[in-house]
């Protein structure tokens, strides 16, 4: 339970950073208080988009993984940003990313960022 909070917290941190960084990856609220509830959920539906369809999507993408020697990934974590963003709307969460340029930028950043902390923070696993 400590590590999935561990990891929930720092993908919060990932997509803040990825949203603070980038224009077009934009969290809303009216306080500090409904800004960082708002980012948790994000954190979370990110990390169901994560482990529900990214390891279908890479699976059935896998001959392109192959042959662009992985750097198909990078596409495949736009589109999880973008799903992520069209969760959220669908849940009226004010989390919004405006197209695939800015999902590029972000999902790239945000998978800097997360792998950065997961690295620094303990893992029981």
């Amino acid at each position: 339970m400590t590590n999935f909070l561990i990891k929930t917290l720092a993908n919060a941190a990932a997509l803040a950073v990825a949203a603070w960084l980038v224009t077009g990856v934009e969290f809303t609220g009216a306080d500090t208080g409904e800004r960082a509830l708002t980012l948790i959920v994000v954190a979370l539906i990110f990390g169901v988009v994560n482990f529900v369809v990214k390891p279908l999507l890479k699976f059935f993408s896998l001959p392109l993984l192959i042959v662009t020697l992985g750097l198909f990934t990078l596409v495949i974590n736009a589109l999880m940003l973008m799903l992520t963003s069209w969760v959220s709307e669908q849940l009226d969460v004010a989390f919004h990313v405006d197209g695939f340029g800015p999902a590029f930028l972000g999902g790239l950043i945000v998978t800097v960022v997360a792998w950065a902390l997961h690295m620094a923070l303990p893992d029981r696993d």
